[in-house]
């Protein structure tokens, strides 16, 4: 194209040129005539100027023609575009309708029949596996309701041997504030019903009966208290206390040496025991004394 107009344009100042010459030359009449006669072929050629307008005409339909080819380029452009996008989702629902074929195919392979068959075999499933999950934490719970069945029974245990214990303390305080021995006998009465195998008051029992001159009880309660406790020295002590006043000294020097074996402290009350004036002149209650 620029080719073409090129040419237009030094056909143009071609045209140009001449006439600005002939104006120039201006010639006279008869200079003309002798041209004229001298003239052998035509001084312009006719078919030049049809050949610039064919040129241009054929310059514009170019252009139309090439307007045209970019209209028709963007038009099958967009028309495959739409083709594409048309395809891809016939495709797509295809292949979805293909897996839902498929799909199903195999739930008729395996026996379900019918979405019901599904939702009962789901049932059934979620069911068995709540019915196992149930029965595990139902398992859970009656062991942890046993602990604390055993917790609550250590706790009650425990508060009642606490307030047994409070109950035991305060009845031993009134027994050391207390001087008459039968009051003394019914306060240790009490603490053996709350404890019936407390060796201590059994032994300070036998003591106040001792002090009220009842030794066959005393003995036996002595005897009662060392069956419970064979390593309690001080029911030994008062079982000796008892014999020394029914003058069995041979069993009396018997239990005072137990007693000292096991309480070795007692043997400082040896001479302020007032049971044992009746054997100051045993020659083997003196050898006990003096440690020999």
């Amino acid at each position: 194209m620029r080719f073409y107009i090129s040419i237009l344009f030094i056909c143009f100042f071609s045209l140009l040129n001449t006439v600005n010459a002939q104006e120039s030359a201006a010639p006279t009449e008869q200079q003309q005539q002798q041209a004229l006669a001298q003239l052998n072929e035509p001084m312009y050629k006719p078919l030049l100027e049809r050949y610039i307008l064919d040129e241009l005409k054929a310059v514009r339909q170019d252009q139309q023609q090439l307007r045209e080819d970019v209209t028709k380029q963007v038009t099958h452009a967009q028309l495959d575009t739409a083709d594409r996008a048309l395809i891809y989702t016939t495709d797509t629902i295809n292949n979805v309708f293909f897996i839902i074929t498929a799909t199903a195919s195999i739930l008729v392979l395996v026996g379900w029949n019918s979405l019901r068959d599904v939702k009962n075999k789901v049932e059934d499933i979620v069911n068995t596996r709540v019915s196992v999950i149930t029965d595990e934490y139902e398992d859970r719970l009656k062991i942890l309701e046993e602990k604390l069945r055993v917790r609550s029974e250590e706790i009650l245990s425990n508060q009642e041997r606490i307030s047994v214990t409070n109950e035991v303390h305060s009845l031993w305080m009134r027994a050391n504030l207390e001087s008459d021995f039968a009051n003394k006998i019914e306060i240790f009465d009490e603490i053996l019903k709350r404890k019936p195998e407390d060796v201590e008051a059994i032994a300070y029992k036998a003591d106040a009966l001792l002090e009220l001159n009842e030794t066959a009880k005393a003995i036996e309660l002595c005897n009662q208290a060392i069956d419970i406790d064979s390593d309690y020295g001080y029911a030994y002590w008062q079982r000796a206390c008892a014999y020394a006043l029914t003058h069995k000294h041979a069993d009396a020097l018997a239990d005072i040496k137990m007693a000292l074996d096991y309480s070795p402290n007692l043997r400082n009350e040896l001479l302020h025991e007032s049971a044992f004036a009746s054997l100051h002149d045993n020659d083997s209650f003196n050898a006990i004394v003096a440690g020999s």
